[in-house]
């Protein structure tokens, strides 16, 4: 982990603001395998991982908190046995921003 990833985000020196639909739809197709759910305010962006048991998952998940305290920007997570259904959107814009593509390929570099 680069020691930037271990400093927490301040987000005051960044303007955050909700992407249009055409930027999602964009945006969508760079990120494979994450799907929009929702719609208004509960709109988001949504992937399910899978793993082959309870320990990968777990290890997935602790992978994921460290990413989102770093970018001070946390996810709706689902965990099961084998599998975690991570969900993205930026409350602050009622939307979803760069922000959370960002997170989103983070996340999937985790299991590359």
């Amino acid at each position: 982990m680069s020691s930037s990833m271990l400093k927490k985000k301040d987000w005051s020196a960044h303007v955050r603001r909700a992407l249009t639909a055409t930027e999602v739809v964009a945006s969508l197709a760079k990120v494979e395998g994450w799907h929009l759910t929702g719609d208004g305010p509960d709109v988001a962006i949504e992937k399910t991982y899978h793993f082959a048991n309870y320990y990968e998952t777990i290890s997935f998940v602790n992978a994921v908190a460290f990413i989102a305290n770093a970018q001070d920007h946390h996810p709706d997570l689902s965990v099961h046995y084998n599998r975690c259904v991570v969900r993205l959107n930026t409350h602050d814009v009622h939307g979803i921003s760069a922000t959370d593509f960002e997170c989103a390929g983070q996340f999937d570099a985790l299991v590359e």
